[in-house]
């Protein structure tokens, strides 16, 4: 589920910012963390492991970037790393990645 999401997070926010400026070295960064979240959901899917530290690097990025404006800002980001962070590593999806390395 959370390989989805993050792909249609990367499409919509790469979408979004393409349309709305125009390409040039301001956006450029913001679509490559566009395409990381697209690729990381990818591999996510496909069981790859380093696909969920690349997504909670990702989630980190946000933070800080949203603690630059204010802390109100990164609260919510916070809270989101911590949820997210769960489900990536906790016992559930653990041993579903336990398993591809069993194989």
């Amino acid at each position: 589920m959370l390989g989805w999401l993050f792909i249609v997070v990367g499409i919509v926010s790469t979408a979004y910012h393409l349309l709305k400026n125009e390409l040039d070295r301001r956006t450029v960064p913001i679509v490559l963390v566009g395409l990381i979240a697209v690729v990381a959901g990818v591999f996510l899917l496909r069981g790859a492991r380093w696909a969920r530290w690349l997504l909670l690097a990702w989630l980190v990025v946000h933070v800080v970037w949203s603690a630059l404006n204010s802390l109100a800002d990164a609260m919510p980001h916070v809270v989101l790393v911590v949820v997210v962070g769960y489900f990536l590593l906790g016992p559930p999806t653990s041993q579903y990645y336990q398993r591809e390395q069993a194989e």
